[in-house]
């Protein structure tokens, strides 16, 4: 049932917004239908549980109305609606994505409320998923739905931003009871089927790439290992080759950014069979042309890591005075530079360092050995 509801949720959900109700009505009147439902289901299960929820949840938003004028204004408009069914079969993915990442909203909040009006996800699942209280993320939904309400829907998030949303709930990887990346690519696969635009196209290849590596990225232990530590014989080679034919579907159509850019790196990275074979002046090139299409600091930073290993440990090093001190990251490619270089005191010491600022427990741990490597030497 669970796997069920989360599919029909977004369907129910954008039938509702296209009927009129707005956006956190009609997601609150699906929520109490979906109680409802929990309740009555096991015992008596609908036909069509589709036009049920459709049915209950409409019924709900119209009993939900705060004035008798605007109950009867909702009442007449059923009149004019047809019935549930095979006649409202229309995908409202991209709708509820667009709303769900509305510009009034933070990041953070635009993450909540896509996975739980478009994921069909719980609070809890959703709280659990980012270690926070389930209080503490049912408050978050509740202000970003009245921030809707309050702003309107006439001016949803742009396609950069939703983009950029499901890329963050990508990168939380698994939590929780929850698998956040692979939730991710599948919001993503069905932006896919709503939109026929490249860059969209261009993240789900590069979620593909990246996830095709997940069984390969821990140890046994837990720790991390690094891409050119992987075991390539545990990446999915069926993923690699879906992301890659996406991929390139996406570039003929010549009209490439940033996450086609990203992809393409990817790309080249699954294609290794070995750390040692893999094409760095090509990702280089790839870096330049992502340069090009994004003033980021982090990317100016992957493209020094590229840079050296075409040009040379010394060159990367020069090129890195470039990017800020306060990037994440930027500390342990000093480091792995001066390693690099043949310069292992300092190369220890900036190791240790970038261990102290690391933001999670994996990289903490993978730089701190490298650090002790280095001093045992």
């Amino acid at each position: 049932m669970d796997q069920l509801v989360r599919e029909l949720v977004p369907q129910v959900l954008g039938i509702l917004v296209r009927r009129g109700a707005d956006f956190a009505a009609a997601e609150d009147a699906v929520q109490e239908a979906l109680t409802e439902a929990v309740r009555r289901w096991p015992d008596d299960p609908p036909d069509d549980p589709k036009a049920w929820l459709v049915t209950v949840s409409w019924r709900k938003f119209i009993d939900a109305g705060r004035s008798e004028s605007a109950r009867r204004t909702r009442e007449e408009r059923t009149l004019e609606e047809p019935a549930p069914g095979p006649a409202e079969e229309q995908d409202d993915t991209l709708l509820l994505l667009f709303l769900s990442c509305h510009p009034s909203l933070s990041p953070h909040a635009a993450v909540a409320l896509t996975l739980r009006a478009v994921g069909g996800l719980t609070t809890r699942q959703i709280a659990e998923a980012y270690l926070v209280p389930e209080s503490t993320m049912a408050q978050r939904i509740s202000r970003a739905k009245r921030t809707i309400a309050q702003e309107g829907v006439g001016t949803p998030g742009d396609l950069r931003r939703v983009l950029t949303v499901l890329y963050l709930i990508f990168n939380e990887g698994y939590s929780g009871d929850v698998d956040l990346a692979a939730e991710a690519i599948r919001l993503t696969r069905a932006m896919t089927r709503a939109s026929d635009e490249p860059e969209v196209a261009g993240l789900l290849a590069l979620m593909l790439l990246h996830h095709a590596r997940r069984d390969a990225r821990w140890a046994g232990d837990g720790g991390l290992v690094p891409l050119a530590e992987q075991d390539r014989s545990r990446w999915d080679t069926a993923l690699i080759s879906e992301g890659v034919a996406i991929l390139q579907s996406a570039l003929a159509r010549d009209r490439l950014g940033e996450y086609q850019a990203q992809a393409a790196i990817a790309a080249l990275h699954c294609d290794a069979a070995s750390a040692d074979e893999t094409d760095w002046p090509q990702i280089l090139e790839w870096y330049d042309e992502l340069a090009v299409l994004t003033d980021s600091p982090v990317v100016a930073l992957n493209r020094v890591v590229a840079l050296a290993e075409v040009d040379g440990p010394l060159i990367g090093l020069q090129e890195l005075k470039s990017v800020p001190d306060a990037i994440p990251r930027r500390t342990a490619v000093a480091a792995w530079l001066h390693e690099r270089a043949g310069d292992l005191d300092q190369a220890a010491d900036l190791y240790a360092e970038a261990a102290a600022a690391a933001s999670n427990v994996a990289e903490r741990t993978h730089l701190t050995r490298q650090s002790a490597r280095l001093h045992s030497r």
